[in-house]
């Protein structure tokens, strides 16, 4: 019986290589024409146009709400920021009110004690990357009002899963994914003394947790040149239970090789699996846009290279 167990846990937790590399074989050009994938896929020729059609999603989406009397509930991330140039102009340019818009910061980083860094140190506080690189920009006639801003809080995490049941869950999530399906830091489980399953997973609320080792290479090496110091160790967490409440997620995909396999996972995979958290999003939230460049999209192995 116990093995049995063992197995079932297993199978929760992993994709085999051999559905992966099935996937990742599949040539370019053949990708969207697949049937029954996750996600409906807004490709573009390169990062640059990728992030204005996702700055465009984003005004079209507050004038629509806007017109209908409607308030605008959004989780956002604090990167990437690009898709905000193209949003903000539209704000200030064509004078689109975000007075309705209810912003919840997906996470912020904590140093190695669990506290919050000063807003001043741009990339170590998110808040403070959000403050320079959002709302400083937008017109203060039109901008979002201070109390709707909502940050997760290590004073009381359960606020933010308060606030976003009080206001009847979200309506569209804005999200990169990490190269092993991360959303926000909602990373695959790693210890191997401690075992969740996929329903705690699901139902897992905003929390402190110490970075994953693979996060940390990953932002190590966009950021700073591989000088994994610089990276905070630790950050506090939308969980899962917040984010699938979204009637939308747009993923926003644009770092090239870092993110080739993950794709591939998220438009093909039909079950959620702990090993790549993005496979919940695209199986419980009913509206997903994949949108990405094709050096994100393509694979090397969808190139004929051999495995082994």
């Amino acid at each position: 019986m116990r093995k049995n167990i063992r197995m079932e846990e297993k199978m929760e937790f992993q994709l085999t290589i051999e559905q992966i590399e099935e996937w990742c074989r599949i040539p370019f050009d053949e990708l969207c024409k697949q049937e029954g994938l996750n996600a409906a896929v807004r490709l573009s020729d390169t990062k640059e146009q990728t992030m204005t059609d996702i700055g465009n999603l984003m005004a079209e989406e507050m004038i629509r709400y806007n017109k209908e009397g409607r308030i605008t509930r959004w989780i956002l991330p604090a990167g990437p920021m690009e898709q905000y140039t193209t949003f903000i102009d539209r704000v200030n340019r064509e004078k689109i009110s975000l007075k309705n818009l209810y912003v919840f910061h997906m996470d912020e980083f904590l140093d190695w004690e669990g506290r919050p860094y000063p807003v001043e140190e741009k990339f170590c506080s998110l808040r403070g990357t959000m403050q320079g690189g959002f709302y400083d920009r937008i017109d203060p006639k039109l901008n979002v009002p201070v109390e709707q801003r909502i940050w997760p809080d290590i004073h009381d995490p359960d606020c933010f899963d308060r606030k976003v049941e009080e206001m009847g869950g979200i309506d569209t999530t804005w999200a990169g994914i990490g190269c092993k399906g991360l959303i926000a830091f909602c990373e695959a489980p790693h210890s191997r003394y401690h075992r969740i399953t996929r329903e705690q997973f699901k139902n897992g609320k905003t929390r402190i947790r110490e970075i994953n080792e693979d996060t940390i290479v990953a932002l190590a090496q966009r950021t700073f040149g591989g000088f994994y110091d610089m990276v905070p160790p630790m950050a506090i967490t939308v969980g899962m239970k917040s984010i699938l409440t979204s009637k939308r997620i747009v993923f926003m995909i644009t770092t090239g090789a870092w993110k080739n396999t993950v794709i591939r996972i998220l438009l093909m995979c039909k079950e959620p699996v702990l090993e790549y958290p993005v496979t919940f999003l695209t199986q419980y939230i009913p509206e997903k846009i994949l949108c990405c460049d094709k050096a994100s999209c393509d694979h090397p192995l969808s190139h004929k290279m051999k495995l082994w």
